[in-house]
């Protein structure tokens, strides 16, 4: 789906402020409250626009640790019974599908340690096929934005 300014324009508003009522962003861009309506739905009908979500502290809710782990599953048939257990476990927020000596990339974040501990070798290690993890723990966060680059290529 090809992005015009508009559409641009009421992302980079909403990536400002989540909370930007429609009568907001038509005020804003000088256009209905009607046009803005519906430039939202076909955003969200095309998957550019994919929701609204607070930003959480991850420190406040006792997620303070922060953890990347490399895992390596032994064979193609075992990569979708991981990706569905991947989808139920709370702990682990990204997964990436990577090229490189592993087949997948965890971001993690747990309340310490011991959950993390808990996570690789009870539930991870222990899953059919998963021969291998590498874990990197995180010591500080210098940026981390849930929010892409938004440029305009017309």
């Amino acid at each position: 789906m090809k992005l015009d300014s508009t559409d641009m324009f009421i992302l980079h508003i909403l990536v400002e402020n989540g909370r930007a009522s429609q009568a907001e962003l038509a005020s804003r861009l000088g256009l209905s409250r009607q046009t803005i309506s519906d430039r939202m739905e076909r955003l969200r009908e095309k998957g550019v626009l994919l929701g609204f979500v607070p930003l959480i502290s991850p420190e406040k809710v006792g997620a303070g640790l922060t953890a990347f782990i490399g895992v390596t599953v032994e064979r193609p048939d075992q990569c979708r019974p991981f990706l569905d257990a991947v989808q139920s476990m709370d702990e682990i927020l990204e997964c990436h599908h990577v090229a490189g000596d592993d087949s997948y990339l965890l971001k993690v974040r747990t309340s310490g340690t011991s959950a993390l501990e808990r996570l690789i070798t009870e539930r991870l290690k222990g899953m059919p096929g998963v021969v291998r993890t590498r874990t990197t723990v995180v010591l500080s966060t210098a940026k981390e934005t849930p929010v892409p680059a938004l440029s305009c290529h017309e």
